[in-house]
């Protein structure tokens, strides 16, 4: 199992400079341009996040950079604005086929919010934004390219295709980000960005953004930048402060009975299911429609359309639940997500960081439910050292004790009697009261 690794300086090797802590608190200190001062204002961004005031100056001074920062933390316009405010500076419209700027993100729906983020915040720059990605006929996207684009948002599968069919060139990229690099490893994405970058001039500006530094992405690093600016947005500011966590610990057949028991409080407004394989998401979400709750399942075997349209049906309230795979677990950004539940623990640790971080958007705070059988008594430890927060076991599933029959209590009293045997490690650790 991979370990998070929080700190780039120490796993890039190589001169770079030394890591920016800035605490500029508005917009107009960072350097931005009029332009988009004003489109921050229409959107009433007022407060740049850490990873704003961090990667924003030295990125709009020129510099290639490291960013290491959650979902949900700003980054898309860290990188964002520095983005729209070079390209900018280009007073003619684009070559046909040959984008100014590369953002290359691991999903669809990333892909899609990012695109429509880059517009918002460049409305007064009038700057063509085109999304190419898989899911939808290529042929529409290679019109589009053909038009001439500035900024081009991809998935690395299908910008691919899209090149090799001589749709589109790399030879006037300046700007290239690499967003959620450690998810782009996961997805085995690797070596198709080593083939995109291979075609990039060797004179531009870079970025990159992941949540964790795993030896191969600090290779990519060094293969991708020049003497990097390094910033960081500490995890753990971001799933211990905003997020109350807890967890049941429930036999996997009483899953389902327990997930419609919760549904029934009115306070679950808008609640995002996480599982762990696509026949499960469908499984839940067609339990949930049985038990009369609205709910729209997204995974990887949906259609563009379908997909797009069960997230549409959440964000405007039509469907209540949505049920999904890890593969939305950084792609959606939807504002008021009460409740995140794990269905099912996620294999990788870092993904749980990532799925309960859609209940915790732009600084609010949030509830995620994790649902454990005893198969994954292990990931949850795995999940509790990487967040360095012990989950609080949720009282009052009457009807969904643990296995034996013993009712649920917090766990430093469920492991007190092994500590008077002598058998407990860390006993002593101190516990959030349920």
């Amino acid at each position: 199992m991979r370990a998070d690794r929080p700190n780039a300086q120490a796993i890039v090797a190589g001169p770079q400079k030394e890591s920016v802590h800035l605490n500029e608190n508005n917009f107009a200190a960072l350097g931005l341009a009029e332009t988009l001062m004003r489109a921050l204002t229409a959107a009433n961004f007022t407060t740049p996040t850490p990873i704003q005031s961090q990667a924003i100056p030295p990125l709009v001074g020129g510099s290639d950079l490291i960013g290491l920062a959650q979902t949900g933390t700003g980054k898309t316009a860290a990188f964002a604005l520095p983005m729209l405010q070079r390209i900018a500076k280009h007073t003619t419209r684009p070559t046909p086929r040959m984008p100014r700027a590369l953002v290359l993100a691991p999903t669809r729906e990333l892909a899609l919010q990012i695109a429509e983020a880059t517009r918002t915040l460049g409305r007064f720059t009038h700057q063509r934004v085109a999304v190419v990605m898989g899911g939808v006929g290529i042929g529409g996207q290679g019109k589009i390219l053909n038009q001439g684009v500035d900024i081009l948002v991809a998935t690395p599968g299908r910008l691919l295709d899209v090149m090799e069919q001589g749709m589109v060139r790399l030879d006037r990229v300046e700007y290239f980000i690499l967003d959620e690099a450690d998810r782009m490893l996961d997805m085995g994405f690797i070596r198709d960005i080593k083939k995109i970058v291979a075609k990039l001039p060797k004179e531009r500006q870079s970025a990159l953004f992941s949540a964790t530094m795993p030896n191969e992405i600090a290779g990519l690093a060094r293969e991708l930048l020049k003497d990097p600016v390094q910033v960081s947005v500490t995890p753990a500011q971001v799933t211990v402060d905003r997020i109350d966590q807890r967890v049941y610990f429930v036999d996997t057949a009483a899953k389902r009975t327990l997930l419609m028991e919760l549904l029934q409080a009115p306070e679950m407004s808008r609640v995002i299911v996480f599982t762990r394989t696509k026949h499960g998401a469908d499984r839940v979400a067609q339990h949930l429609e049985k038990g009369g709750v609205v709910a729209a399942a997204i995974h990887g075997n949906k259609s563009q359309g379908q997909r797009q349209r069960a997230l549409g049906e959440f964000k405007s309230g039509q469907a209540r639940v949505l049920v999904a795979t890890d593969i939305a677990a950084r792609g959606i950004d939807v504002i008021d997500v009460s409740h995140v539940i794990n269905f099912d623990l996620p294999m990788e640790p870092e993904a749980y960081v990532h799925r309960i971080g859609r209940t915790a958007r732009n600084g609010a705070a949030g509830i995620a439910l994790t649902f454990c059988d005893h198969t994954e008594r292990g990931q949850l430890r795995q999940i509790e050292r990487l967040t360095k927060t012990p989950l609080v076991v949720a009282m009052g599933a009457r009807t969904h004790a643990p296995a034996g029959g013993e009712q649920e209590r917090p766990r430093q009293q469920q492991r007190r009697p092994q500590q008077q045997r002598g058998r407990g490690r860390g006993g002593n650790r101190p516990r959030r009261a349920a």
